[in-house]
């Protein structure tokens, strides 16, 4: 399991940070393939990165819109590759991304890209030659301040070197590891890694990426013009009605994790039909979950639950995602009757139109206000892009499997669950032959 440094432990403030992640690498080595695909990666966990796709060396000093971009961002992640320290501007990013992470517990994912730590801790091989040419730019250099200036650089960047090897959790895609696997897989499954552990330490849900951008377009826009619509009222209620399995948990998913960060307090309860009929204490384990996510409180009496849920409710501005509600009791079980808090969103799925109409708090005064959204299943274009994707991984079908993609597509007539498993299915018989 990979982790990341110890700094992933302390969440940093979030409203004073520009970017999500700042990426450093050497371009000659990975710009155009694995910081290619792990800025892509980012971007569609709803990450914000900065790249910077210039990486001009203009001297010993760091250019200041890097400088600044470094310090506005909440993580970093450094691509240590072969000729990483032939840039004097990836050494000083490094520099700098290490003080942020001492001063203000920055965090910081180290990535030794087909180089050892040793080689990178003691300064061998590539990295060696390096060192050595920076030294002989510092004995041919006449001007004796600059020549000053060259040793106090040299140090700074060795210890940076040293000590990023040390941090805890470093990360690792050796050349050795790729033998014996396929060199793609092997980095989209090491990239899938990073960006968890990056949500992690960021201390946001990780969101669904790709599969559902293709087929929810239009439901992540009216979901999110609901969220954005500037409501004072003292909470709305977004009811998403669904037929069959399309799709439902994995929408409530993503957009829970896009926007939980700009509420207060937040909590998704998934499949909940499904956890009840499992466990006899299903609907209390629910509630248990539901209150510690709400009221911060991590040990609650069983008597006590709907009472903490009520009181949370109504003091602070939540976003609530309830899944797969199939009945009055449960809704009511997690959401009483005191009311929410102005400008609240709860979003509860179901395939019960009339449900949260039977459910309002006592209050005649403070009624949530109810909106309603029918999923439907996908188009033929979109249930092809989708198919393709776990099929091939791609957004069309391969040369010769045209014929049976759209049979498949108009066998599933747009229900998402099964394009992606005969996709997937369609996918191993491929990698077989």
């Amino acid at each position: 399991m990979v982790k990341i440094s110890e700094a992933s432990s302390f969440h940093s403030p979030k409203n004073d940070k520009k970017y999500d992640v700042f990426l450093s690498f050497r371009g000659e080595d990975t710009r155009l393939t694995f910081t290619s695909h792990l800025n892509k990666a980012l971007e569609d966990a709803n990450l914000k990165t900065f790249l910077d796709d210039k990486e001009i060396d203009t001297g010993l000093s760091l250019k200041p819109e890097l400088e600044s971009a470094i310090r506005a961002s909440r993580a970093s992640v450094m691509v240590l590759s072969k000729n990483y320290t032939t840039s004097r501007w990836c050494l000083n990013v490094l520099a700098l991304i290490l003080e942020q992470h001492r001063d203000i517990d920055h965090i910081v994912i180290p990535i030794f890209y087909h180089v050892e730590p040793t080689d990178v801790r003691n300064q061998q091989n590539n990295y060696e030659d390096a060192m050595e040419d920076y030294k002989k730019n510092m004995a041919e250099e006449t001007n004796a301040e600059k020549k000053c200036e060259w040793a106090q650089k040299i140090e700074i960047w060795k210890n940076a070197l040293t000590l990023v090897v040390d941090l805890k959790g470093k990360m690792r895609l050796a050349s050795g590891f790729l033998k014996h696997k396929l060199s793609l897989r092997a980095e989209t499954v090491f990239i899938e890694e990073i960006v968890k552990e990056i949500h992690h330490g960021l201390g946001v849900p990780l969101n669904t990426t790709l599969p559902l951008l293709i087929r929810m377009d239009y439901n992540i826009k009216f979901i999110t013009s609901w969220l954005k619509d500037g409501s004072s009222h003292t909470g709305d209620i977004l009811t998403i009605l669904v037929m069959g399995m399309i799709g439902k948990t994995s929408l409530a998913k993503y957009v829970y994790g896009k926007y939980c960060h700009e509420f207060s307090r937040s909590s998704i309860v998934e499949n909940i039909r499904r956890r009840c009929g499992e466990n006899l204490n299903g609907l209390l384990d629910l509630q248990k979950q539901f209150c510690g996510d709400i009221s911060k409180t991590s040990s609650i009496q069983g008597q006590d639950v709907i009472s903490v849920i009520e009181n949370a409710l109504a003091n602070n501005k939540v976003l609530l995602v309830l899944d797969d509600v199939d009945s009055f009791v449960k809704l009511d079980a997690l959401l009483g009757n005191r009311g929410f808090y102005p400008g609240s969103k709860i979003i509860i799925t179901t395939k019960d139109e009339s449900l949260t109409h039977t459910y309002s708090p006592l209050n005649p005064e403070i009624q949530p206000k109810h909106t309603k959204h029918f999923l439907v299943g996908l188009d033929k274009s979109a249930s092809l892009k989708l198919l393709s994707f776990h099929a091939f991984e791609c957004a069309v079908p391969k040369n010769g499997y045209e014929e049976v993609s759209y049979d498949i597509v108009k066998y599933s007539e747009g229900h998402p669950l099964a394009l992606e498993v005969l996709g997937r299915s369609l996918h191993n018989q491929d990698v077989a032959y």
